[in-house]
């Protein structure tokens, strides 16, 4: 009930704010249009730019493995390598975001409004498994398998099997005015603009290991029977789930600029472009972490030739564990943009690499809080049509 109770409270927090926003931006647009020049030059700009993008983007701060003991206690092990069931637990290195963008220049007017949203979203399944492959059996007589038996074990193993899912999605609303007044060249901008962020962040993840990596084996002779053999060995069980969240909102400030390089608009323009982004958001940070580690232990004794003792296994230790929060946060945001662009008349394509980090957004731990930075920075690209004018 009080999840509910804060996802509404958080759904009024953020209709309010862009009710707020969309007022200001009105109200900003009327004071510019009524008081901005015009000039031969602005009459043929388009007055709508429509931009459609994508970024293969690498993302950090997705959260931390699960790293039960006894992979410390077995580190040379075969089956724990060469991918450990902490490493078969790494996020995938890379995913793809798609953005879009609409900005209105009213006529006569140096002021831009603009609106634009970033969502990426990726899901991916692993599963590792190492085995050896020595094959027991029950009997050796004279020193020679019995293969006529049923094998008793086949040695050490490892399985991990990992889920990741993670989505993203960034708002922007804002209003800026170019400042640049012709100090980066002729046909070069230089906007600041001021507005609102909305960012929601989430994560969801299941693991699940399984391992017997020191088996060994006990030889007890027979004045009657063939030599019988009898395993024994540690067997681990580690599972693990967790769900991560972060939603805010608030104020942004933004500096976006371009300077042609070469050419002209009417035969090929290329332009240097660049930006800054900061923002300061409200907002929930949520984690709920769940853990179980157990160990069990079978001996030489557990086993005879005819029946199991009991109890066959000894449970060595259950350690269950993970965490719940839910508590209001202020993430700092912090980003830049460096790229270039090629113009003809109204159509643009632009390219370049990007950069976004939100401080201390994610709590990234397993059995403890863990604030961390999550980061998503790689190249992009988009193309652009101007409307208008």
């Amino acid at each position: 009930m009080s999840e509910l109770t804060n996802t509404q409270n958080s759904e009024r927090y953020i209709r309010r704010y862009l009710l707020t926003t969309v007022s200001a931006l009105a109200l900003l647009a009327s004071v510019g249009t009524r008081n901005a020049g015009a000039t031969d030059e602005d009459a043929d700009r388009p007055t709508i730019w429509i931009e459609l993008g994508g970024q293969l983007e690498h993302m950090e701060g997705q959260g931390d493995p699960l790293t039960p003991g006894f992979l410390a206690m077995n580190p040379n092990s075969p089956v724990l390598t060469p991918v450990s069931p902490v490493r078969a637990q790494n996020a995938e290195p890379f995913g793809f975001t798609e953005d879009s963008k609409i900005s209105f220049q009213p006529e006569d007017s140096n002021w831009v409004f603009s609106g634009g949203v970033r969502f990426g979203r990726s899901s991916n399944r692993r599963e590792v498994h190492h085995q050896t492959s020595k094959v027991h059996y029950k009997y050796n007589s004279a020193g020679v398998r019995n293969t006529s038996q049923y094998p008793v074990t086949k040695e050490d193993f490892a399985s991990t099997q990992v889920h990741h899912q993670e989505s993203h999605l960034i708002l922007d609303f804002m209003a800026g005015k170019d400042v640049g007044f012709g100090m980066f060249g002729v046909g070069a901008s230089s906007t600041i603009s001021l507005g609102v962020r909305f960012a929601q962040f989430t994560s969801k993840e299941t693991v699940d290991i399984r391992a017997r990596p020191d088996v060994q084996f006990k030889y007890f002779p027979s004045a009657t029977k063939p030599q019988h053999i009898f395993p024994y060995f540690h067997s681990y069980h580690a599972t693990g789930n967790a769900s991560r969240s972060f939603h805010g909102v608030g104020p942004s400030l933004s500096w976006d600029g371009s300077a042609p390089i070469a050419g002209n608009l009417k035969s090929g323009e290329f332009s240097f472009d660049w930006g800054a982004n900061m923002a300061l958001l409200f907002g929930r940070q949520k984690a709920r972490a769940r853990d179980q580690k157990t160990g069990v232990y079978a001996s030489k004794l557990a086993f005879n030739h005819s029946h199991y003792v009991t109890p066959p296994y000894t449970v060595t230790y259950q350690h269950p564990g993970g965490h719940i929060i839910d508590r209001s946060v202020i993430v700092p945001n912090v980003g830049g943009m460096a790229g270039a662009s090629w113009r003809i008349d109204n159509v643009k394509v632009s390219f370049g690499y990007r950069a976004d980090f939100f401080f201390g957004a994610m709590d990234v731990g397993i059995d403890a809080r863990k604030s961390a930075t999550l980061g998503f920075y790689g190249p992009f690209a988009s193309v652009s049509v101007g409307l208008g004018g």
